[in-house]
């Protein structure tokens, strides 16, 4: 497609149960929507610290292979950070994970791309937009990238129990954000006071021109100044839900790239919020964060 799409954000190896036993698989929202989007078309260069141990050689190797451009990763001989993951009855996935000194976390100005050299649209989100110092240092990067940045904060509150503390993290990275993700349970725990409809409309502003709701089996909504958008879910038989919001994450930029994020209102973010809902249903119907090619797409 020769659109070059930026995503900053972790790669990490999620652990997960299967027959008693752990399988290392490639994980981190912002690695699932990076691949999300090389799958569909796009130069999707991902930004983030690999590690040269083996679970980051891994981790290479698999974004390699879904095309995921790697030019803008820096390597590093600190250990990879590790999620082991549980998995509900629904399929739920709930995560731990050892951070300190990983590699996946090394944000630095010092290698972290020109933003004055910007690509069509940056995603950045989860853990990386968290974990200190690593977290200051994208964020003040970040906000000098002129291009619409999407931010799916994707809490990780095992991470940072802290609410008001998350809170103010989360309402930092609103203010340089044009876009935000963000699924019903990440607002339920970020403000459990508080229904999501109005969360969503006091995250809009002259700035954050879109706040995308992910509802799980429910759907979709969408809010701007225009008002709200909602679609149904997409009936499915789910396997597990990883990396279905990260799927919906790189439909909202893909809809960024065609339509324009001005016209992103009405019947053309109905449209859109559709083909999110159908691309997640999909994800969720195969086992880990395997996101559907632009073919498996077509006509949605």
């Amino acid at each position: 497609m020769n659109t070059p799409i930026w995503v900053a954000g972790e790669v990490l190896i999620d652990l997960i149960p299967k027959d008693g036993q752990s399988v290392a698989i490639v994980g981190g929202g912002p690695a699932n929507t990076a691949r999300a989007l090389a799958r569909l078309g796009f130069d999707s260069y991902f930004i983030d610290g690999i590690s040269t141990d083996d679970y980051g050689q891994q981790a290479r190797a698999e974004l390699l292979a879904y095309g995921v451009k790697l030019d803008y990763t820096h390597t590093s001989d600190a250990p990879t950070c590790v999620a082991t993951v549980t998995l509900d009855a629904t399929g739920g996935a709930s995560y731990e994970f050892l951070i300190d000194g990983t590699a996946t976390f090394e944000f630095s100005e010092s290698w972290l791309p020109n933003p004055h050299n910007p690509p069509a649209v940056l995603h950045v989100g989860t853990l990386a937009t968290i974990v200190e110092p690593g977290a200051t240092n994208l964020f003040n990067w970040a906000k000098q990238v002129k291009a619409p940045l999407v931010f799916d904060p994707n809490i990780r509150s095992s991470v940072v129990n802290d609410r008001e503390r998350y809170q103010g993290i989360v309402q930092k990275w609103a203010t340089i954000s044009d876009v935000i993700k963000v699924s019903e349970d990440d607002l339920a725990w970020l403000y459990p006071e508080m229904d999501f409809r109005r969360a969503a409309e006091n995250f809009i502003t002259e700035k954050t021109q879109l706040v995308v709701i992910t509802k799980g089996a429910n759907g979709i909504d969408g809010f701007t100044q225009d008002g709200e958008v909602s679609v149904p879910g997409v009936k499915i038989d789910v396997v597990d839900t990883v990396g279905a919001g990260d799927t919906v994450g790189a439909i909202v930029v893909e809809s960024i790239v065609k339509y324009g994020l001005p016209n992103l209102v009405g019947v053309t973010l109905e449209k859109v919020l559709m083909r999110a809902a159908a691309a997640a249903a999909i994800t969720c119907s195969r086992a880990g964060a395997n996101p559907p090619t632009l073919q498996e797409l077509e006509g949605l």
